[in-house]
């Protein structure tokens, strides 16, 4: 009898032993892989369920043990997404959910200089948590316009203007933008003018005291953004255009043909129908609509350097540039004559 005694004791040791080994090797970390993915807890999910879903997942070693350590201590476990790994213990896991330690949803977008309005529309709509035209319609809702013009100061009733295709175009600036996923239209616009609003601040007694206003400065510049390269090109075709306006020419921009067209150069063949849609974006008009006269609004977003030239233009005595489509470049010209030689030699040479 004594003997039975002593085996069934051996026996309840080596189970008691064996399921205290099993408890400690399943809480610990299954692998030494680190390579997170994301796992979901959705709001009322059971305990046991959360064990089960983690070991189909393949993030622990036994939703058993999960159960046991759950059984010893006590976690208010918050629903969320969260980002786990095979190399993170059990405890670690029931901590970041103990904690809500939750995965930010958010995403990178960059508005690259040259952009228009629609096209960084459409790439926050293939990003965040709302379409394309939702977001076009909040930038065109005047109410919202209204409360924006009275925040910001380099917004103006000039953007309210029912001709303006897009009221916020040439007002958002070129960068890199972080944004949860789950903001609304109003709250990525307030974010992105409070950008605009940083990177002109250096600039605003420049801006205020210039005899064009802020609108016509970044409708300038975003002429300017599209139709040269350097500062220093910007810096002259800028003085180009505000002599063309003095002297009550057009100014005779493809760029903004194709935009009151709403078409898009490199990609849209240049013909009539582009050069003579009648719109007040169109400087190339024959008919002397916009003789003297800057678009209504900015055609893209400008980058820094393209306001830059438009408040400071250069001290030069152009009348015309003509573009190397070969090379890039910029010829500046004071007389027709040696604009239209110009031209006819870069198309001789393919460069136009």
């Amino acid at each position: 009898m004594k003997k039975i005694i002593i085996i069934i004791a051996v026996i309840l040791s080596l189970i008691i032993i064996g399921g205290i080994s099993f408890y400690f090797w399943g809480i610990g970390p299954k692998s030494q892989n680190t390579e997170n993915q994301i796992f979901t807890i959705e709001p009322g999910t059971s305990k046991t369920l959360i064990a089960k879903n983690l070991a189909k997942e393949g993030l622990i070693r036994s939703e058993f043990a999960l159960d046991a350590f759950l059984f010893f201590h006590k976690y208010t476990i918050q629903a969320g997404d969260y980002e786990l790994n095979k190399a993170m213990s059990v405890k670690e896991m029931l901590d970041k959910f103990a904690k809500g330690d939750v995965k930010i949803n958010s995403s990178k977008i960059t508005i690259i200089p040259g952009e228009r309005l629609i096209d960084f529309a459409k790439t926050l709509s293939d990003n965040l948590e709302f379409g394309q035209q939702e977001f076009l319609n909040t930038i065109s809702d005047k109410e919202f316009l209204a409360t924006l013009i009275e925040k910001y100061w380099f917004l103006t009733s000039d953007i309210l203007n029912d001709e303006i295709y897009y009221p916020l175009e040439g007002y958002i600036l070129p960068d890199t933008y972080e944004f949860l996923n789950n903001l609304s239209p109003k709250e990525v616009v307030t974010s992105l003018l409070d950008n605009t609003s940083l990177t002109l601040e250096p600039l605003k007694e420049q801006i205020t005291n210039n005899s064009y206003t802020i609108h016509e400065l970044l409708t300038m510049a975003s002429i300017l953004e599209k139709e040269a390269n350097t500062l220093d090109e910007r810096k002259t075709a800028s003085q180009v255009f505000y002599t063309r306006l003095n002297e009550n020419w057009s100014l005779g921009s493809d760029v903004t043909a194709f935009y009151g067209a709403k078409k898009e150069m490199g990609k849209d063949s240049e013909t009539w129908d582009v050069l003579n849609n009648d719109n007040p974006y169109n400087t190339r008009l024959t008919n002397g609509k916009m003789n003297g006269k800057l678009p209504i609004g900015p055609i893209c977003s400008p980058s820094l350097i393209s306001i830059q030239a438009a408040i400071e233009p250069s001290n030069t005595n152009y009348y015309y540039f003509v573009a190397n489509t070969c090379t890039g470049e910029l010829t500046f010209l004071t007389t027709a004559t040696e604009f239209y030689a110009k031209t006819n030699e870069l198309r001789t040479a393919g460069c136009i």
